[in-house]
């Protein structure tokens, strides 16, 4: 027998079901149709897969063991489970499960347990502690220096930098709660997720300095305590005062502060900070306020001055910049760039003087991420949709001559984790039929090795037959749906239908994807005797820029539009009975949601419509602004676009849910609606989550889709 093959039992033993499938159907309980995929029907998977940097070592865990295996003889070894683990930790500080560990380098690692950080040394497959540091309560966006031996973290609204000897230095000194220093900024816009930037050698820190005393003030009320607490938050709306940033850099030797001078005006939007890898300069993104001229500039980190502009990007709509710098392995001069310039998201490779050297990746598809670089073969290492946008797949760019190959042989939805070299990846991967799978492969395709191929947990089930569509816009642009057919189907008799949506900016439904509903409640309700039917219209991603810009300053036309090609169809199905449909989404689903019934009235008999946007003049400064302009310049498309002045049109029912803790689309929105509706003598029917935020989440959620469920029942059956 093979070590390839030894392996392959020796996972499959690890991770079989720890009883024997039913062989008879059933049916989902409510429970596994909502939580399910994310619990007891998750299909088998390796937890916290991680390449040990400089080797080709593969790290994950399986049964609480930390299991090592080598990308090139597929040997594996177990290091250390949770027991061996807690015996290098104090008693107090014990874990009860084996925790993340991310690495530092080649030797050290490091995982948080409760108030503590633990770093731990790896030398010849031995593990032992080499230190830890204590966390103060309350502190946020803990980050550690992967190079140096610095920790920093938000504590209240500053900046704290820490030693591995738990040496805690403040960086910043800020007594007004309304400046926070070291949190995300732009509310998660423009692909920030963080305030925090080390420099790459780890002697410098770069932070976000957030001021919103300006903004005004806005209540979230804690229902769950007497008397009920008000936490006053800041939350721009559109076309009104907006925070203002800047980035400064602290310097921990001379212990002082540098603000980068990035101008005015003020509330203009800082974005893909990036770090030279000399550390002598910070790359950002300068983003106007009405988000269609971008300046790429360079700073001085030690004077804070602008060096100089690289290049500018503008567009009659919007710019919108995602992702940070990506300097080429070994080179303080090159970089690559992302760009929607041509009409889809591609890659550019820049000089640091601002000349564009060559244009990585085109063609009518998306580059998705960037995952890694081939350094040895000069290859950026990248996901994207060139196959199809219902498909993400693994491709290697040279950067030399932007001549491209795919890795992956195998259809379906992939996500990469890539060894420091990039010669190797770990693929996990799933498609229709194949709910996972988990495969070590060579970037020049010469090796793949099967870790885990996971059973189809939801066999035992009555699963419905999915059928895929693709229908055509009134332009004639094609747009791709899903039809779920119920359970025991059967043509000569007809059927309620659900029709459920999203079709906003930065979001896709209709994935070549396991399982192939797209999500257990649609087949829970196939199996309820309802046809499900989802299509992403123009507006959704992954189909470039134009089909994404198609509802520029005209939120809920054409979406509503697209959405009505598919409810032509649905029409046109002899089984599918168009007096008893049903409409369902959340957010800008529940905006969509919501529209449809006001402004195509007696089409949808019933509809459920979750946190949804009633009045975008209510909405956050940097989405709303970036689709929509403002209330100012763009007053025909906010109202056109505004629900609250067509309740009068509702026919039939419309069951609005909102979390009382939202903070996203705040709950003004729907209170607003049913102030509406009571003036106007329409009924609507409504229920809240309280301490709920823009989601439900949890057990809770169990609740909301059975709360859903029951009520296209009572409606539609």
């Amino acid at each position: 027998m093979t070590d390839h093959k030894r392996i392959i039992l020796i996972l499959a033993a690890i991770f079989s079901c720890a009883g024997v499938l039913n062989a008879q159907t059933k049916n989902y309980t409510i429970a596994e149709a909502t939580n399910g995929m994310a619990t007891t029907l998750a299909p088998a998977s390796l937890k916290q897969g991680s390449w040990q940097p400089a080797t080709h070592s593969f790290y994950f865990t399986a049964n609480e063991k930390w299991v090592m295996m080598s990308a090139t003889t597929l040997k594996t070894d177990t290091l250390l489970g949770t027991a061996e683990l807690n015996r290098l930790l104090q008693p107090g500080d014990s874990l009860k499960s084996f925790p993340a560990i991310s690495w530092i380098n080649q030797s050290e690692a490091w995982f948080r347990a409760g108030s503590k950080l633990h770093f731990i040394r790896i030398r010849d497959k031995e593990v032992s502690l080499a230190g830890s540091v204590a966390i103060p309560g309350g502190a946020e966006h803990v980050t550690v220096n992967t190079v140096g031996s610095r920790i920093a973290w938000a504590i209240g609204n500053n900046l704290q930098l820490s030693g591995r000897q738990g040496d805690i230095h403040p960086v910043s000194s800020d007594t007004d709660k309304n400046i926070l220093n070291g949190s995300s900024v732009h509310r998660d816009e423009f692909g920030i997720s963080g305030g925090i930037f080390f420099s790459p050698k780890g002697n410098l820190l770069a932070y976000y300095r957030m001021d919103q005393t300006m903004v005004s003030d806005y209540p979230v009320i804690n229902w769950n305590e007497v008397p009920a607490k008000v936490n006053i938050i800041k939350y721009p709306m559109a076309g009104g005062v907006s925070h203002h940033v800047t980035v400064n850099v602290y310097h921990p030797e001379t212990q002082q502060t540098v603000t980068l001078n990035t101008g005015e005006p003020a509330d203009h939007y800082l974005t893909c900070v990036s770090w030279s890898p000399d550390e002598k300069y910070i790359f950002i993104a300068v983003l106007n306020r009405e988000q269609n001229h971008l300046w790429l500039n360079q700073y001085d980190v030690h004077t804070g001055e602008k060096i100089k502009t690289l290049f500018e990007e503008k567009h009659e709509k919007y710019v919108e910049p995602q992702h940070e710098l990506s300097f080429l392995p070994g080179t303080d001069d090159q970089f690559i760039w992302w760009s929607q310039r041509d009409g889809f998201m591609h890659l550019y490779l820049y000089s640091t003087s601002g000349k564009l050297i060559r244009q990585l990746t085109k063609g009518d598809w998306v580059v998705n991420e960037l995952a890694g670089f081939n350094t040895q073969k000069k290859e950026v290492i990248i996901t994207a949709s060139k196959e199809t946008p219902l498909e993400k797949h693994s491709y290697a760019v040279n950067w030399t001559n932007g001549k491209i190959r795919r890795i992956d042989t195998e259809p379906g939805i992939h996500q990469l984790l890539v060894s420091e070299d990039g010669k190797y990846l770990y693929d996990v991967f799933n498609a229709p039929g194949i709910p996972r799978r988990s495969v070590l492969r060579s970037v020049d395709g010469r090796h793949t090795h099967t870790l885990l191929n996971a059973e189809n947990t939801l066999s035992a089930y009555n699963r419905p037959e999915v059928r895929s569509l693709v229908l055509r816009a009134e332009d004639g642009t094609p747009l791709y749906g899903r039809l779920v057919l119920p359970t025991g189907f059967d043509s000569t008799k007809k059927y309620p239908v659900i029709v459920y949506l999203y079709n906003g900016p930065h979001a896709q439904l209709i994935r070549n994807q396991f399982p192939e509903s797209g999500n257990l409640w649609y087949e829970y309700m196939a199996q309820r005797g309802y046809i499900v039917f989802s299509m992403d219209g123009r507006g959704s991603a992954n189909r470039g820029l134009a089909f994404e810009q198609a509802i520029h300053r005209r939120a809920g036309v054409v979406e509503m539009n697209d959405q009505m090609k598919g409810v032509e169809y649905l029409r046109s199905l002899p089984y599918a009975d168009a007096s008893r449909m049903g409409i369902h989404g959340w957010s800008y689903g529940g905006f969509m949601t919501t529209g449809m019934m006001l402004q195509h009235p007696g089409v949808f008999k019933a509809a459920v419509a979750g946190g949804p946007v009633m009045d975008w003049k209510m909405y956050e400064v940097m989405y709303t602004e970036r689709y929509m302009g403002t209330p100012q310049n763009n007053p025909e498309g906010f109202e056109n676009a505004n629900l609250l002045s067509k309740v009068k049109n509702l026919k039939g029912k419309l069951l609005l849910i909102h979390g009382t803790d939202d903070d996203v689309v705040v709950w003004q929105h729907s209170l607003s609606f049913l102030k509406k509706c009571v003036d106007e003598g329409v009924q609507v029917d409504y229920f809240v989550y309280p301490g709920h935020q823009h989601n439900v989440r949890g057990k809770d959620r169990v609740h909301l889709m059975e709360k859903i469920t029951e009520y296209f029942d009572a409606q539609l059956k």
